[in-house]
């Protein structure tokens, strides 16, 4: 069981005069509280490194931080070692004879699963175990039904439109490539990585309900091979046929599929083999929608794009009648038009939804996950990464200014949120499920 310090608890019984000292005399950052429902406790986590500090406020008096600071005042209340498998770890300390407060993990602060240990086997020590989101969501997915920890699909009302966030299974990237010039240290936080210095991503097409029914690319499909699938991670017992069904479709109800762009992990869907090996379209009724100069670039492609376009996920398109190219920004459908960003690849588009006075986005490869919030985190495999920081920032703007509702197509915890700023500090605040 490999563990490191992840942070250390401090319960405080005075949070102002307690950011008087770490914020203001020590000058350190303090990041956005959040409240843990099930503990009754305000956390404030403060950057020092590779490790954090965690005040810790009741937020009732029955709370164990209250109790804990009223039996012995304020102080260090417990440190937090991250591990990468929770399950596993409390299995190995039960072999031990360890004590344990939890026998199983139970969600904490920034959405980890966390499990405290006894501190009589800690020697007067409480311990508490955190495996970090992330990591956790393939731990999340293959029990979502018997623990609810996250919902199979998410519906969105904007306007007279009905969204549908879909999911085509997870797979992993390299951590470096997916951040680009920023630094590990500083980029491991958000997004863990595996031993093979991989992080988590998410597949999540999108579903546009109005006068006709869209979906916004398809994830990576089933046609890849066992070394394919070994090399990024892939993992799908839960992917798109599933998700569609739970939204009451299936693949003979979609009318239009719209590509962002042609990458293995958003094309993938696009087409399936029949019984005979055959590769033919997924969607049997729809056109599909790509920018010509997109089309271009994967059917020519070069040494650095090269392995991103496999070719059975987008030529069976001609080659069966149902691909329309379009070479401009355009409506593609009543309430949903395209927007070339370029960056990622130099055709690469986001899509516009706008119904009943809002606006929702799609921004695919602009901004992957949440983690890409800040302007400079850019991806390594951006071809054009100046291009993809001034869209960027121009979109930030607009979506913080125009409350935009963001779709994350590889966040592997957030489909979708609002971007709020506040003192400078920008941050993503989760959209509600509608259903």
């Amino acid at each position: 069981m490999k563990a490191v310090l992840d942070h250390v608890g401090i319960a405080v019984s005075d949070l102002p005069a307690a950011l008087v000292f770490y914020r203001d005399a020590l000058g350190l950052e303090i990041e956005t509280p959040e409240e843990v429902a099930s503990q009754r406790v305000r956390a404030r986590f403060i950057a020092t490194g590779h490790a954090s500090l965690e005040l810790l406020e009741a937020t009732s008096p029955d709370s164990p931080i209250a109790r804990f600071a009223e039996k012995r005042g304020p102080g260090l209340h417990h440190i937090t070692l991250r591990v990468e498998d929770i399950y596993a770890a409390l299995a190995r300390l039960k072999a031990h004879g360890v004590r344990l407060v939890d026998q199983q993990p139970r969600p904490g602060a920034e959405g980890a699963l966390v499990a405290f240990v006894h501190p009589s086997s800690a020697h007067g020590v409480l311990v508490e175990l955190k495996q970090v989101s992330v990591v956790a969501q393939d731990v999340v997915q293959s029990v979502v039904v018997a623990q609810d920890l996250s919902p199979a699909i998410t519906r969105y009302a904007l306007g007279d439109l009905e969204l549908v966030s879909l999911c085509d299974g997870f797979f992993r990237l390299d951590g470096g490539a997916m951040f680009g010039v920023v630094p590990k240290p500083l980029w491991e936080k958000a997004a863990p990585s595996d031993e093979r210095n991989r992080i988590i991503l998410a597949m999540r097409p999108l579903i546009v309900r109005g006068t006709r029914t869209m979906i916004i690319d398809a994830g990576l499909g089933d046609k890849e091979s066992e070394k394919f699938i070994d090399i990024y991670g892939v993992e799908r017992a839960r992917n798109l046929d599933h998700t569609l069904a739970e939204a009451g479709l299936g693949p003979e109800d979609i009318d239009i599929v719209l590509a962002t762009h042609l990458h293995f992990d958003h094309a993938g869907g696009f087409t399936k083999r029949d019984a005979t090996g055959r590769l033919q379209p997924r969607f049997p009724r729809a056109q599909y929608v790509v920018r010509r100069g997109e089309w271009e670039d994967a059917t020519h492609p070069h040494e650095r794009n090269r392995r991103s376009y496999l070719s059975d996920n987008f030529v069976p398109l001609a080659e069966a009648g149902v691909l329309q190219l379009v070479d401009d920004d355009l409506t593609i459908m009543p309430g949903v038009r395209v927007r070339r960003t370029g960056g990622h690849t130099m055709h690469h588009q986001m899509v516009m939804i706008e119904s009943g006075g809002k606006t929702a986005t799609f921004v695919a490869d602009l901004m992957p996950t949440t983690a890409h919030l800040s302007e400079p985190w850019i991806m390594g495999y951006d071809l054009y990464p100046m291009d993809t920081l001034a869209v960027k920032k121009a979109f930030l703007r607009e979506a913080i200014a125009q409350n935009m509702l963001i779709f994350f197509e590889h966040d592997p915890l957030i489909a979708a949120g609002h971007i709020r700023e506040q003192e400078g500090k920008r941050r993503v605040v989760p959209a509600l499920n509608d259903h």
